[in-house]
């Protein structure tokens, strides 16, 4: 993936999806003063800070960007420098990791969250929110937090980002996707038990989660007539009502009252046919009813070069798709694919939506 997106501006769609009929190709001149991105520090004592060095040691100031986060918490001898502003982050990038100090009650212990972090790693990411809401950032990318730490530690009442990010921006309902150069795909349902999954996947739900993935795909990647196709909830998509009904009963009409007002969508589809290469050539995003659905065969299309990005917020949103990885922290075996990819995406989608508005509002 990192081979044929070196350009940070290049455009993901014609890189990833040459199929993408149309695709408007963003101007890597049209912003030259875009802002860097605010990457928050996630947990410090996961792989976060590893993977924040090796990011700048493997970009430098050719994509800006700058760590929210205690420099104490680095892996001993990194280069970095303390920045006052974001808008420092270029210049200072030429030396080392611009870091925008944020302060934490304790050290880091490479695989032992400690409690007294979590407040420090919650405000992270509601600054790193702060200053691109402000314009200070073009984008967040977010590194990996863990969950049971927040909860422990300072009463973390959401099931992920997505849901906290959703909260800070003061949203509704907001989309995960993820994304690499063959698949972008939707889970409609996210972080709940495959025992609820059924109880939960509601038409509002539906309807909701395909209307905020058709924008995005305009909006953010540049496809002016995305095609979706949507996978069923049973096996073989229900086969006629044979292995349930929830596709005649509830995905079907929610996909013709779509269909209706103009959207392209194939479906629903039998999930275990919809994600070999032929048949991915068919769409530009899929929509999956749950979890596993959508992340196995993104993961196993290319595990470490996946992003996840959080569709419907009024900012653009990536991070690696991965976790804290605490049984390798401090070990210098972190791997940054995912998180350069996820930093390469987030410039492009800045780009992206700030030419579309420009195009369709006049604004920048």
């Amino acid at each position: 993936m990192l081979d044929r997106l070196k350009d940070p501006d290049m455009t993901q769609d014609q890189a990833a999806f040459p199929e993408a009929e149309g695709a408007a190709e963003p101007q890597p001149n049209a912003h030259p003063k875009l802002a860097p991105i605010a990457v928050s520090c996630g947990e410090p004592a996961g792989i976060g800070p590893e993977l924040a060095m090796k990011c700048w040691a493997a970009l430098g100031d050719s994509l800006p960007f700058f760590w929210i986060g205690d420099p104490n918490h680095l892996p001993n001898g990194s280069k970095h420098a303390i920045i006052d502003d974001p808008s420092e982050a270029k210049d200072v990038a030429r030396s080392g990791l611009p870091v925008l100090a944020h302060s934490f009650e304790g050290p880091a212990l490479a695989g032992t969250p400690r409690a007294e972090n979590a407040a420090g790693v919650i405000s992270s990411i509601a600054r790193a929110v702060d200053l691109v809401v402000a314009g200070q950032a073009s984008a967040v990318t977010t590194l990996p937090i863990h969950k049971k730490a927040l909860m422990d530690g300072a009463d973390f009442n959401f099931p992920g980002h997505t849901e906290f990010l959703a909260d800070l921006a003061n949203v509704d309902r907001v989309v995960m996707m993820l994304a690499c150069d063959s698949l972008r795909v939707v889970p409609v349902t996210i972080h709940i038990a495959l025992s609820k999954v059924q109880d939960h996947l509601t038409p509002d739900l539906l309807v909701d989660t395909i209307r905020i993935t058709e924008a995005a795909l305009i909006r953010d990647f540049g496809i002016p007539a995305p095609r979706l196709a949507v996978a069923g909830l049973n096996p073989h998509a229900g086969e006629g009502g044979a292995m349930g009904r929830d596709e005649i009963d509830m995905i079907d009409p929610v996909l013709d009252r779509l269909r209706a007002e103009g959207l392209d969508i194939i479906g629903p589809m039998s999930a275990d046919t919809m994600f070999h290469a032929e048949a991915r050539t068919r769409y530009d995003a899929a929509i999956a009813m749950y979890h596993d659905q959508a992340l196995i065969p993104i993961k196993t299309l290319d595990f470490s070069g996946g992003v996840n990005i959080t569709l419907g917020l009024p900012f653009i949103r990536t991070s690696p798709d991965h976790g804290t990885a605490f049984d390798i922290a401090g070990t210098g075996r972190a791997d940054p694919t995912s998180t350069i990819a996820a930093l390469r995406m987030a410039r492009h989608l800045a780009i992206q939506r700030a030419q579309f508005d420009r195009q369709s509002y006049g604004s920048d």
